[in-house]
């Protein structure tokens, strides 16, 4: 028997199977089973009320698990999946409580990673399942891009981890509402909005209207490493950097420049000018300069523009949880 196959005779005996996206890994439990499902709240820490978004592998599973399904819908699959983007749907009766959190909407995805869509078309066959994944760290931590990450957080909690190296994207999927009303767009990645609305014929909303689903990683504190996390205008890193070594801290700097300053108590990290590069390269700086054991981390705020928009997202909510 290969791991795959492993793998999805674990998920069909009710195990976790941790299993690499193009975003980040995954923590895989049968979306049918609400005792599998029982299973990712437990090991993640996660608040009970928090819905978890279904893997599926390929659009002609929609109607399992979704209902008055709006055209756009098949529309942005047919033109992004497999691919960074969750669609929020109206749920079928027959999904889980526990996998919508209670809520009447379900969030649904195909992943862009070859091992991933292995185990999915496996696992589910022709028999409508799903694997629901949120991401395979402990809730509100920095989520991990290596099968190396879910060992370090998870380890004896997931039944297997299937390692598919690492994540190519490294950031999670654009949330897309479409269970009612205007198309919203309730959490950012890479997959922009431009991309989005040239399928929808319009630029999408950001952020939850009145009543809107809740979805993952909308908390305000969220991807949040252990060393506080402070985000610093390029023009004051040096003034910041400098008053925290005065203060006899240990400071980290996360910045596409060195800031200039020489001190035995001061690290520098590079980060990439690219967006793309830099929401790759992201989580796995954040778990690295947290094992340097410093007493802040200083991150570049980037550029206020919509390349950055996802990542920008991802470090104000890093720097609220790591308060």
């Amino acid at each position: 028997m290969n791991d795959v196959s492993r793998a999805a005779a674990l998920l069909r005996a009710g195990e976790l199977v941790a299993f690499p996206t193009e975003t980040v890994y995954g923590l895989g439990a049968d979306a049918r089973n609400p005792l599998a499902i029982a299973k990712i709240f437990a090991a993640k820490g996660r608040p009970a009320d928090h819905p978890l978004i279904v893997h599926l592998p390929d659009a002609s599973h929609l109607e399992r698990w979704a209902i008055d399904i709006p055209e756009v819908a098949r529309k942005l699959a047919a033109a992004f999946w497999p691919g960074p983007l969750t669609l929020i749907l109206k749920r079928h009766p027959s999904v889980p409580d526990a996998v919508t959190g209670g809520q009447d909407t379900v969030g649904l995805r195909v992943p862009n990673h070859p091992l991933a869509l292995q185990l999915l078309r496996e696992f589910c066959g022709a028999n409508g399942g799903g694997l629901a994944a949120p991401s395979a760290n402990r809730f509100g931590h920095v989520s991990p891009t290596t099968a190396e990450h879910v060992r370090e957080e998870l380890d004896d909690a997931v039944a297997m981890i299937l390692d598919g190296g690492p994540c190519a994207v490294g950031i999670e999927s654009t949330i897309l509402d479409l269970s009612g009303g205007e198309p919203r767009i309730l959490r950012p990645g890479m997959l922009d909005a431009t991309a989005i609305g040239a399928i929808l014929g319009y630029l999408p909303e950001f952020g939850g209207a009145q009543n809107a689903p809740r979805v993952s990683g909308s908390l305000e504190a969220h991807y949040a490493p252990r060393t506080p996390l402070r985000l610093v205008a390029v023009a004051e890193l040096a003034e910041a950097a400098s008053q925290a070594l005065g203060a006899g801290r240990r400071v980290a700097v996360l910045a596409a420049h060195p800031i200039g300053l020489s001190h035995e108590n001061l690290a520098w990290c590079p980060a990439s000018a690219d967006p793309a590069q830099f929401a790759h390269d992201l989580y796995a700086q954040l778990r690295e300069l947290d094992a340097m054991g410093c007493d802040l981390l200083l991150v570049a705020a980037p550029p206020a523009d919509e390349a950055w928009r996802a990542v920008t997202d991802r470090l104000r909510r890093a720097a609220a949880g790591s308060k």
